[in-house]
């Protein structure tokens, strides 16, 4: 594989980054992730952190140098990543559970496969033009595929994230045949909130990912005003020039790699997302646990 990838990440003017993002590769296939954590619930960034973790962790264990099925891959690391971010709330008493979306690609054989969950957005651009974008697992893009009017809706409720007391909802699509040029851009809604597409697409397409990253980051900020939700982008290009390797330090060619070699930007951290998988019983004890306690402080309220 060779691409080039570029990835940029800021708070806003919000009082904490909740956003996470990263990328890991072996010498056949490539996982790139962005993971939002929810306000209005207890720790968004732990819940981003684990979805990223799980996933980086468990591609490093299947991914020998290749994925057996890609798209089970996605299925399986989004609802471990669920799992965990249940487990971490159980384990620490917590009365809601941290909350995140997810969007990925994977990348593998030429051929690119996704995956998302909520409101964080997966753009494909060829030749300048839009191949594909992700629809919002909220209740305004619902309505507004239906044809109906979504102007009375807040375009952040969303109905289904990863960490929710109930079982996630989540898209996988491709494969997708990337050519020569190809961009792929991943986002939080603090991108998309303050841009619309086909300047994300003209931007997108006209610059490398190293140049467009920034300047749609930019803008983003500077539209939002002081009030801007955190915005992050991961975006690369598909089969980069050898040249470009000078132009941009996040230029990659995996072919290099031995089989056994794992590469990622993603942080390990403290919290092992690999020690002592639960099972779906003790999942569904968890998440007992989590609603017994949040309906015992409703009542304690009255």
């Amino acid at each position: 594989m060779k691409f080039s990838v570029f990835q940029l990440s800021r708070r806003g003017g919000r009082e904490k980054n909740e956003d996470r993002m990263g990328y890991s590769y072996t010498r056949d296939a490539g996982l790139f992730a962005l993971a939002d954590g929810m306000g209005g619930h207890p720790e968004g960034e732990v819940a981003a952190q684990i979805a990223l973790q799980t996933m980086s962790a468990l591609f490093q264990r299947e991914a020998r140098p290749s994925l057996a099925v890609p798209t089970s891959f996605l299925a399986s690391s989004l609802m471990g990543a669920h799992h965990q971010i249940i487990r971490y709330a159980s384990e620490r008493g917590l009365l809601d559970t941290p909350r995140t979306t997810l969007v990925a690609a994977l990348v593998q054989e030429g051929e690119l496969h996704w995956m998302h969950c909520g409101d964080s957005r997966l753009y494909v651009v060829r030749d300048g033009q839009l191949l594909v974008r992700t629809r919002d697992h909220s209740y305004s893009e619902a309505q507004a595929g239906a044809g109906m009017t979504s102007e009375a809706i807040n375009r952040n409720v969303l109905f289904t994230c990863l960490g929710s007391t109930v079982r996630p909802m989540f898209d996988i699509a491709g494969p997708l045949r990337l050519m020569q040029g190809d961009r792929v851009l991943l986002c939080s809604d603090g991108l998309w909130g303050s841009l619309d597409d086909d300047l994300i697409v003209r931007t997108l397409g006209a610059l490398p990912v190293a140049k467009a990253v920034p300047a749609l980051v930019d803008v983003a900020l500077q539209n939002a005003g002081e009030h801007s939700d955190n915005v992050t982008v991961l975006a690369f290009e598909w089969e980069s020039p050898p040249e470009s390797a000078f132009e941009h330090s996040g230029f990659t060619e995996t072919q290099v790699l031995s089989d056994e070699v794992f590469a990622s930007t993603i942080q390990a951290g403290a919290y092992d997302p690999l020690l002592d998988d639960l099972d779906d019983e003790a999942i569904e004890r968890s998440i007992a646990e989590i609603n017994a306690a949040i309906q015992r402080t409703a009542m304690n309220r009255r």
